[in-house]
């Protein structure tokens, strides 16, 4: 039996190589792995010796040739096959370990050149790969160095001989690994070769790699698995401290509870329902903020999931502590505030170490036989970007609440309306088929809290309507995107009323 070892990860390489002649396989190697294995005292057939070619142009060519991929494409059962290869002094190949050139560790280094790059395209290894793969029920591949104990413990139980279950697996992995290889090839290119076309290309590939089992989908009789995108930060890098399983729905309210409160530099707190804000704040403490936060609408709070943008402190703890919650996730947690907290024995406690850093760039949302894609919503109104169309033009405090308004309403789904005092949410309306329904169930929420208030819409008003509605539940500024063939009934009618209105200019919806 034989077996070709080339790999550029060499964990574990020295004492799997060993325990392979132990098993009676001959070994073949190129390059590094060859000195490494002979340096430790392993009989090793250099790979020139079975092609009668040396490697050539600086390693670019050393195992493209007949008598490698014959002796790994070659048929068992097909008589000619075996004929040909005899006739040619072609030895066949039983295994094949292999793991290519570090392509993604080489374009992350900080000032990777192309150069570079270009010289870590591996050839050979993935055409090794693929040989091997193809005839998998001849021979096996292994690409991971995880995998090494088991096959081990598998040839040490079965006389040297993997399963044809096994090697079935392997195939895939094989296969799996060298698309993903290509893939994080053909995007670098198009990035470097073509960057004019590289935003969406003709062709757009995701490498997803499983991280989690969950409890259930949607409902639960749904099956669901959450899948990361590597070298990406966000949610799938979570840690999870306490508490079940995450489900489905968790996860989708994870993300807009981290996304809100990321977004506020102060403390700030994000309570999520069913996928909408129903309390969020900021303040000088997170104690504070999550007081305010959750005063916002305690009893839709029931049952939530709660975003916090600063480590939980054991003060918190306790106040969360005081209501059931799905889920808490926050950049981590003190001691304390994990043993607080761990007396809920089903509480999901979550930390997310790129609380602040989820990834920005596009946007993948699946319907029924493709994908839409989009840049992500990332634009994050400032001051600099309002205009004020009305004569009564808010003062400082009024415009921060104004900007923490229209960050929480950019969470809400459409048509959506946030009313806000003193950098605390005090209604929502969301997910309404009429922009002025909206307005109502937030005012509703808001109750006499709304008088004094601000009040922001995802999108503008395309009658004055709702400002109406704002007028006479006493909000004294509301902020919206303009933009409207009508805005000028919405500006005359702020003007009589002595409201406040600012432009953002960007619309914030959220489907």
């Amino acid at each position: 039996m034989r077996a070709l070892i080339s790999v550029s990860d060499k964990t574990g390489i020295v004492s799997f190589a060993k325990q392979l002649v132990s098993f009676g396989y001959e070994i073949i190697s190129t390059g590094g792995t060859l000195t490494v294995l002979s340096n430790n005292g392993i009989d090793v057939i250099p790979v020139d010796d079975i092609t009668g070619f040396p490697e050539m142009l600086d390693g670019r060519v050393k195992t493209l040739h007949p008598k490698i991929h014959g002796g790994l494409l070659a048929l068992r059962d097909n008589e000619a096959h075996m004929i040909t290869c005899q006739d040619n002094d072609i030895n066949l190949i039983d295994l094949v370990v292999v793991n290519l050139y570090p392509f993604q560790d080489t374009i992350n280094k900080f000032n990777a050149t192309l150069k570079e790059a270009i010289e870590n395209i591996d050839i050979g290894g993935p055409s090794m790969l693929r040989s091997a793969a193809k005839n998998y029920r001849s021979v096996g591949v292994i690409v991971n160095p995880e995998r090494y104990d088991n096959i081990i413990q598998e040839l040490a139980d079965n006389k040297g001989i993997l399963s044809l279950k096994t090697k079935q697996k392997l195939a895939c992995e094989a296969f799996s690994h060298t698309a993903n290889y290509d893939m994080v090839i053909s995007q670098y290119l198009h990035q470097k070769l073509q960057p004019d076309n590289s935003k969406f290309l003709t062709i757009q590939q995701l490498h997803l790699e499983k991280r989690a089992q969950l409890r259930y989908g949607e409902n639960p009789h749904q099956e669901a698995a959450f899948y990361k995108i590597p070298q990406l930060s966000g949610l799938a890098n979570f840690i999870q401290h306490h508490g079940k399983a995450l489900s489905y729905n968790n996860i989708i309210d994870l993300e807009s509870a981290v996304l809100i409160a990321s977004e506020i530099e102060l403390p700030s707190v994000s309570i999520i329902k069913h996928s909408n804000p129903c309390g969020a704040a900021m303040a000088d403490t997170i104690y504070e903020a999550y007081c305010h936060a959750y005063a916002s609408d305690p009893v839709s709070a029931f049952g939530s999931i709660i975003g916090l943008n600063r480590k939980v402190d054991a003060e918190t703890a306790q106040e969360i502590m005081k209501t059931f919650v799905e889920v808490v996730v926050a950049p981590g947690f003190e001691s304390n505030a994990l043993k607080i907290l761990k007396e809920k024995p089903s509480i999901r406690l979550i930390e997310l170490p790129d609380f602040n850093q989820l990834s920005q760039g596009k946007y993948y949302r699946y319907v029924s036989g493709g994908f839409l894609v989009q840049s992500t919503d990332d634009y994050k109104v400032t001051a600099s970007d309002l205009t004020f169309p009305t004569k009564n033009n808010p003062d400082t405090q009024c415009i921060n609440d104004l900007l923490f308004a229209n960050t929480v309403v950019k969470y809400v789904k459409s048509n959506g309306i946030v009313v806000a005092k003193n950098g605390r949410v005090v209604g929502v309306g969301a997910g309404q088929m009429s922009r002025v329904e909206a307005v109502e169930l937030a005012l509703k929420k808001a109750g006499k809290r709304a008088k004094g208030a601000v009040l922001s819409s995802d999108a503008f008003f395309p009658f004055k309507d709702s400002v109406k509605l704002a007028h006479e539940a006493g909000i004294k500024a509301i902020i919206q995107p303009g933009g409207s063939k009508r805005d000028d009934e919405s500006i005359t009618f702020c003007n009589e009323v002595n409201i406040g209105m600012v432009f953002s200019g960007v619309r914030h919806f959220r489907h």
